[in-house]
């Protein structure tokens, strides 16, 4: 498919003119558009979603091509629509012909929400209540019942912590915890009653005091100087690489010089390290005038000199006008639970990366505000979704169904709730050098806590602000630790552990199996899987080589690619 391209520019004088020629085209995918420069035109290879980047006199903007796949049209008025979300993923859907994948079963949606939700497996207690529970909103009470748990605080601390900073000053024997300690558990505190987004957000920017004593007041320790601090509270709260801007105006956005120095002209207010305090005298330098920067609310105005700029930041960020606040925050949960950003990666919001469902984004940030700004609110309308319910099968193309929500996402749990997950199973906890016994890896605040076993997963420390799993290590040197390390091997059959209690309770071998798939992967044996270990396990064999049988496949289950994601 070929399409013209054409450029109008718009002058500050009321004038129009065809830029066409002068103006410079680039495809978002070389693999898929190729430009024609001569005609100014546009050969798409493939089907989906394109872009195509018109630069013109240091103004950027992007042009979207949606080129469904061939065939026949699909119909998807009969789909399920439980709440907002998913009249606008079916619509997209609709447009490219893929037909969406069914709702997952009860035994999948149990253990994708409560790994969502909690970091944790669910119990095999919890799998034979839910299977068995008749009600037909049981799915909605599941969610609702998750999020009132201790553990949906826990493990949203966790995934909280990443983003906002919370993490030990300096390495070694002589780093300190103590404000990464504070800052913690005010922010556990602030999950677990629910408070708004933007109370969370106003009270990390006003913040002051000893930061031993005052948790929020670690957020100005969170990165090193002015500079870093305005590029950590862009990516944090505005979605933006304002970095890009710190040498010269933004290449792909609307940030400037002035937006990036101003910014860290308001950070450069508040001084210290253990005691954070105001500091009236504070500045910048900015590059391009060798002057004190001008304190500036990034794309807006500069302030006056009267005007307490951390407050008027506060203020304008928290405001239901600011476009990019709540947006940014809804992008991240949509993120977290389907697997990637309706704009991705998620601190990456500009005009030529936009978001594969607008209407969609705009629609859950409002209803966002209108809810109070409540994480929770947010995370049970996603929760709750036919969109979120489907399998995680494709039934179309691949590529374009995973973009566009058509199915489940497979992701691999992160380290740390793989680690906890590893646990749950066994029956048998990890130690955490000095920690008490029983101690979840999502709850650790040191990230040097000693754990070989978090080392070789890739443990995840608390350095980064950018959303995602962990990478670490990975590869060959996870797959032969799990192989061959201390990680299965030493606890598989240990004793007090998961299958030494089902051994001893003289359960039959198919119903030691059938408990231990239960406790991994959240569900019974298939018809198909009974009748193979039926066939395969002799109930007469020598105990001691029954055992070792048992250890063998409670070890393939966990070592599988079904154990380790979220699917």
């Amino acid at each position: 498919m070929t399409i013209p391209l054409r450029a109008i520019a718009h002058f500050d004088d009321g004038e129009s003119a065809d830029v066409t020629s002068r103006a410079v085209f680039s495809a978002e995918d070389l693999s898929a558009v190729e430009i024609d420069v001569g005609t100014a035109t546009a050969r798409v290879a493939r089907p989906g979603r394109h872009l195509v980047i018109a630069r013109f006199l240091g103004h950027v903007e992007p042009i979207e091509f949606i080129v469904p796949p061939a065939g026949a049209a699909v119909d998807l008025s009969a789909e399920p629509r439980a709440n907002l979300i998913d009249g606008f993923v079916l619509e997209a859907l609709e447009t490219l012909r893929i037909p969406p994948s069914p709702p997952s079963d009860d035994a999948t949606f149990l253990r994708r929400a409560t790994l969502d939700l909690s970091g944790r497996l669910p119990t095999p207690e919890a799998v034979d209540a839910f299977l068995g529970d008749p009600d037909p909103a049981r799915r909605a009470m599941l969610v609702d019942r998750l999020l009132r748990s201790d553990e949906f605080t826990s493990y949203w601390t966790y995934q909280l912590a990443g983003p906002f900073g919370v993490r030990a000053r300096g390495m070694g024997p002589d780093r300190e915890l103590a404000g990464a300690i504070a800052y913690r558990v005010w922010l556990a505190d602030q999950i677990r009653t629910d408070a708004g987004y933007d109370e969370i957000a106003r009270a990390v920017l006003l913040a002051d005091g000893d930061t031993h004593l005052v948790g929020p007041a670690n957020f100005y320790r969170a990165a090193d100087g002015p500079g870093g601090l305005a590029e950590f509270t862009g990516e944090l709260f505005l979605g933006s690489r304002i970095r890009c801007a710190n040498c010269h105006d933004h290449p792909l956005d609307r940030w400037t010089q002035d937006d990036y120095h101003g910014l860290a002209a308001i950070i450069a207010t508040v001084k210290g390290d253990r005691v954070i305090e105001p500091d009236p005298d504070g500045d910048v330098i900015h590059p391009a005038t060798l002057e004190p920067a001008i304190p500036r609310i990034p794309g807006e105005a500069d302030l006056p000199p009267t005007e307490g700029g951390r407050a008027v930041l506060a203020e304008w960020l928290t405001d239901r006008d600011n476009p990019h606040f709540s947006r940014t925050i809804v992008n991240r949960l949509w993120s977290r639970l389907m697997g990637r950003g309706l704009v991705d990666p998620v601190d990456d919001f500009r005009a030529t990366n936009p978001p594969t469902h607008p209407e969609l984004l705009d629609a859950l940030a409002e209803d966002f505000e209108e809810h109070g700004h409540r994480i929770r609110h947010t995370l049970r309308l996603i929760a709750t979704s036919a969109t979120y319910a489907r399998e995680s099968s494709a039934t179309g193309v691949d590529e374009l169904g995973s973009k566009f929500y058509a199915h489940r996402l497979r992701r691999p749990l992160e380290p740390e709730v793989l680690a906890d997950a590893f646990s749950d199973a066994l029956g048998v906890p990890e130690p955490y050098g000095a920690e008490p016994i029983g101690t979840r890896s999502v709850d650790l605040v040191d990230p040097e806590a000693m754990s070989r076993s978090l080392d070789v997963l890739g443990r995840r420390g608390r350095v980064d602000p950018c959303e995602g799993p962990g990478e670490g290590a990975a590869g060959l040197p996870r797959s032969l630790h799990l192989v061959n390390g201390p990680l299965l091997n030493a606890r598989i059959g240990a004793t007090g552990g998961r299958l030494d209690r089902l051994i001893s309770s003289g359960s039959v071998p198919v119903q030691v199996v059938d408990a231990s798939y239960v406790a991994a992967l959240g569900r019974h044996l298939s018809a198909e899987e009974r009748r193979f270990w039926a066939e395969h396990l002799d109930e007469h064999r020598p105990d001691a080589e029954q055992r070792a049988t048992l250890e063998d496949i409670v070890w393939g289950l966990l070592a599988s690619a079904e154990f380790r994601s979220n699917h």
